[in-house]
């Protein structure tokens, strides 16, 4: 108690931080349980010997004159007693709410009269339009980079034929949240200005030092705050912070984003521990979103895959159940009941959505968003503003929309996938003519698994040969969670094949020919008939 209160005392006349350096021991060793003698012999002697820190400190206090021997005894049989009173009282308990367990942040949640009801996640066109503009708009009295003029410019050109690419579609999520008072936070390494250069929501001075300017919290005058900032090279300890945020603050959208989502695997111990199992564990929920660049485009096996196996493994989903739910409330239901969601979206309408969505449930779950790389630039990558506005909503699965779905009974094959994949498989069925013949649906939503949507679109093309299509090894990606729960889905009597890439230890290949051959030989199974 001495060196704390100097240690107070230095600080607040100092103005420094203290380290004190508390030299402790356990008096049991590992726990009650165990017998340290076995190893430290002397010392646990010692400290079998020594006076514990209720006896020496109420000797000190009672030899100082604060207080008596019989009023410490007294204490202590009336802390006995509380204690024993709550013994007794827990053991009495036979069912335990939820909310009895929250801290005050969280009143609102979990009562029972809640009805659950799947969100729409639209918002206005003239919202959308305003926080566009904003966003692509040069600032007043500040000189910004060459190039990032040119990539205010083309997302000005955008907005006004009412287009959105990825870096659009998250500003208009997160603007649109900020404009309902809801505080929205992004950190990770180089999250200001993107790993891939294509989000900017700092802008720099190119003059002044340190001058900076943040347009997205420049769009309304009463808006919530945005906070974003480029994190330390230390995925657990960020990754830590960012997770006990989003549960002492329910109600702000709390994100972290791997710089590529192959370093999560350096913050596992997070997501094994507490994201995956907080709520099984802990009755703790959290809306934490993690955001992880993810494909294979030929930059190695360090810088290619979010491993979404290892989430979908922790997923709690059952393979072998598809759950009753009524068909109205089916998606959510599956929410309410999740560990975790796992999303790899394909479009920025879609991530827009997603995003709304976390603040919009009545519950909090923990996002796990794989990103994609080469389709923040990709022209066929963009969404329109109509599947954005009001009356919209987050799409668990996009079914095929072109000629194979006008004629499903002539369509010969149909092909599931998930994520960028989709537009490697589009080109080639298109180069190869073969838009009448295979169909290519995508879901946009791994777990919960859309077990209504997929038995809907695949029972649509009864005459198509079935398979799934993926761009990871076979012993990666989706497919061991996809297969099983595909053939639940269609009641085990339809049979459907893989194709991708061929198992491996390594996630990818560092050889750059190696990596578009297997391309190739993938997408010629895809297409075959």
């Amino acid at each position: 108690m001495y060196v704390c209160q100097v240690a107070s005392e230095w600080r607040a006349e100092f103005g420094k931080d203290v380290v004190i350096d508390l030299v402790c021991y356990r008096r049991h060793g590992h726990n009650e349980l165990d017998e340290p003698m076995f190893t430290q012999p002397m010392m646990y002697r010692k400290i079998r010997d020594h006076p514990n820190v209720l006896k020496a400190y109420s000797r000190a206090k009672i030899n100082e004159g604060v207080m008596t021997q019989q009023e410490f005894e007294e204490e202590e049989a009336n802390y006995e007693r509380i204690c024993e009173e709550a013994l007794l009282g827990a053991r009495k308990e036979r069912h335990v709410l939820h909310r009895d367990w929250l801290d005050s942040p969280w009143r609102g949640f979990f009562k029972p009269d809640i009805e659950l009801t799947y969100p729409e996640t639209g918002v206005s066109e003239d919202i959308l339009s305003h926080i566009g503009k904003e966003f692509s708009a040069l600032p007043h009295d500040f000189v910004v980079h060459g190039g990032l003029k040119r990539t205010l410019k083309s997302r000005g050109e955008m907005v006004k034929n009412r287009m959105v690419d990825w870096a659009l579609g998250e500003a208009m999520a997160f603007g649109s949240l900020l404009k309902d008072g809801t505080y929205v936070r992004l950190s990770g390494q180089d999250v200001e200005r993107g790993t891939f250069s294509h989000r900017h929501h700092v802008l720099h001075h190119q003059t002044q030092d340190k001058k900076i300017t943040v347009p997205l919290n420049k769009l309304w005058k009463n808006q919530a705050r945005y906070t974003v900032c480029n994190s330390s090279l230390s995925e657990f300890a960020v990754l830590g912070f960012e997770l006990g945020f989003s549960m002492t603050n329910p109600n702000a959208l709390v994100c972290w984003e791997a710089q590529f989502g192959d370093f999560s695997n350096n913050s596992q111990c997070i997501i094994d521990q507490f994201i995956s199992s907080g709520q099984a564990k802990w009755i703790r929920q959290s809306g934490i979103v993690m955001l992880l660049p993810h494909g294979y485009e030929g930059m190695g096996p360090e810088h290619s895959s979010a491993r979404p196996e290892r989430f979908l493994q922790m997923s709690n989903d059952d393979a072998d159940v598809i759950p009753y739910h009524p068909i109205e409330k089916f998606a959510i239901n599956q929410l309410r009941d999740c560990n975790m969601q796992i999303l790899n979206c394909s479009t920025p309408a879609n991530y827009f959505h997603a995003l709304r969505r976390q603040i919009a449930l009545p519950f909090r779950k923990p996002m796990i968003m794989m990103t994609p790389k080469s389709l923040l630039r990709l022209p066929e990558a963009r969404s329109s503003f109509d599947e954005m506005v009001d009356g919209t909503t987050f799409q668990r699965m996009y079914p095929e929309a072109g000629p194979a779905s006008e004629d499903p009974i002539k369509t010969k094959k149909l092909l599931l996938c998930t994520g960028r994949v989709y537009y490697d498989l589009i080109r080639e069925r298109d180069n190869r003519g073969l838009t009448n013949e295979i169909a290519i649906s995508r879901i946009e939503q791994l777990s919960p698994f859309p077990f209504d949507l997929v038995k809907d679109e695949t029972d649509k093309y009864p005459n198509a040969k079935l398979m799934w299509v993926q761009e990871e090894h076979k012993n990666m990606g989706a497919w061991s969670f996809v297969q099983p729960r595909w053939s639940t889905a269609l009641q085990r009597e339809r049979r459907f094949r893989y194709a991708g890439r061929p198992p491996s230890a390594a996630t990818a290949t560092g050889n750059k020919s190696t990596h578009t051959k297997e391309l190739e030989q993938f997408l010629d199974d895809a297409m075959s008939l």
